[in-house]
């Protein structure tokens, strides 16, 4: 009996039950060879410059100047050590730290912005504060798709739940002058769309992911009607909500670097640190979040322990699109003054990908939401200061980094055991 047996994926399974997957290793070995072409071979002279600090920060820190070739030289070494350990870690059956993704994905990094900036001077805090703009609906979009999907709904209606909740939020904080009546309508909106895929995923057993499919094409296309139908004749009237504005939290703003990031910024996204934290908390360490999860993982069980399966399912999807309907809201009262067609720009298929890479986890989605937003951003930077990337791949550059993400870096994710599975009693 050997130690080893091959499993129909072709992946290597341990007497233990583990599986032994190659995804990873060839998946940084294959970027690593891409970074000793560009970084190496294609390498650029002269020095990138880093700034790290903005005009008016309570604390000034001088730049960060990087030798060019000799950042993407050690770059692409220390990707090529983490690649090795990868390797070993395959061969002695133990599974990839978190760590090793992080350390190659942050070198790499820094060698591609090193080797695409050299000569220029690339602002860190705008880069960062850029990045989480973008991040803000992506992360309440996966915190959404978490909880939907841990309870065993598959919610492929994230985009739809979003795009409500842009459009309503709009035209209600235009009609009331209130941003607090924009917030809890965009709520209602994305509430609104959940509803009717619990209902038709959970009452009436249809394919969960087809569902999702047609609420986005639905919502899609009725606020787009309502756009050209309404808003645009009385844009004045329905489509110019207040805004929101940076709030400074005194000493957190003045953290170096990341303070003006983190600390000056809207109401929403203080909202979008306690959802976070609240989301993580409750699945993990309450009640609820543990019937929750019950019922994601095994319906049956629940079911004999007195837990109502479908109302558990019902109320939690909707928690879940009133959630994602919040990073709807921050589209029209916070990034941009008004709605416009497909506002959203497929924001809630990333955060699905957000749900995958971060293994239905709400920090790890959260992460995985700001790498999206952080590729998103970096096409713009690098747009502005001039760099050798082709214009055509920066465009690609945020979906590219999703589809490797999914594909590759994540390794081997298993989610809620019932998701996607109707649940009939008995």
């Amino acid at each position: 009996m050997t130690s080893l047996e091959t499993s129909t994926t072709g992946a290597l399974v341990g007497r233990d039950g583990q599986r032994r997957s190659w995804k990873l290793p060839i998946v940084y070995g294959v970027l690593t060879l891409l970074g000793l072409v560009l970084l190496v071979a294609l390498g650029r002279d002269g020095a990138a410059s880093f700034a790290l600090s903005q005009s008016g920060d309570a604390v000034t820190l001088p730049p960060l100047v990087l030798p060019a070739r000799v950042t993407g030289i050690v770059a692409v070494l220390v990707a090529a050590a983490c690649t090795a350990w990868s390797v070993r870690l395959v061969t002695a059956h133990r599974r990839q730290p978190l760590w090793l993704p992080v350390v190659f994905a942050l070198v790499l990094v820094v060698g591609l912005l090193a080797w695409a900036t050299a000569g220029n001077t690339l602002p860190v805090p705008g880069l960062l504060a850029g990045s989480l703009a973008l991040s803000v609906p992506l992360i309440f979009g996966a915190l959404g798709g978490v909880i939907s999907e841990r309870v065993g709904v598959v919610n492929v209606a994230i985009e739809g739940q979003l795009l409500a909740g842009a459009f309503v939020s709009a035209v209600v904080g235009s009609l009331t002058h209130s941003l607090a009546a924009g917030l809890v309508a965009a709520m209602v909106a994305g509430m609104l769309v959940s509803f009717v895929l619990a209902a038709f995923a959970i009452k009436y057993l249809v394919d969960q992911v087809i569902v999702g499919v047609v609420l986005n094409v639905l919502v899609l296309g009725l606020t787009s009607f309502l756009y050209s139908a309404i808003l645009v004749p009385a844009s004045g009237v329905l489509n110019s909500p207040p805004q929101f504005t940076p709030v400074r939290i005194p000493v957190l703003s003045a953290i170096p670097v990341i303070g003006p990031v983190l600390f000056d910024q809207t109401v929403i996204v203080y909202l979008m640190y306690v959802a976070v934290a609240a989301v993580t908390f409750g699945l993990f360490k309450t009640r609820w979040g543990l019937r929750l999860r019950a019922v994601g993982e095994h319906p049956q069980a629940a079911d004999t322990v007195g837990i109502s399966v479908s109302g558990t399912r019902f109320w939690n999807v909707s928690l879940a699109g009133a959630i994602a309907g919040l990073g709807g809201a921050y589209f029209t009262l916070a990034a941009v003054p008004s709605f416009s067609k497909d506002v959203t720009s497929g924001a809630g298929f990333i955060a699905l990908a957000a749900v995958i890479f971060g293994q239905w986890n709400p920090v790890r989605a959260t992460l995985a939401a700001l790498l999206f937003g952080f590729a998103s951003n970096l096409q713009n930077v690098l747009g502005i200061l001039n760099s050798p990337v082709p214009s055509d791949f920066l465009l690609m550059l945020p979906y590219v980094v999703t589809i490797f993400a999914v594909a590759g870096l994540v390794g081997q994710v298993r989610g809620p055991a019932a998701a996607g599975k109707p649940y009939v009693k008995g």
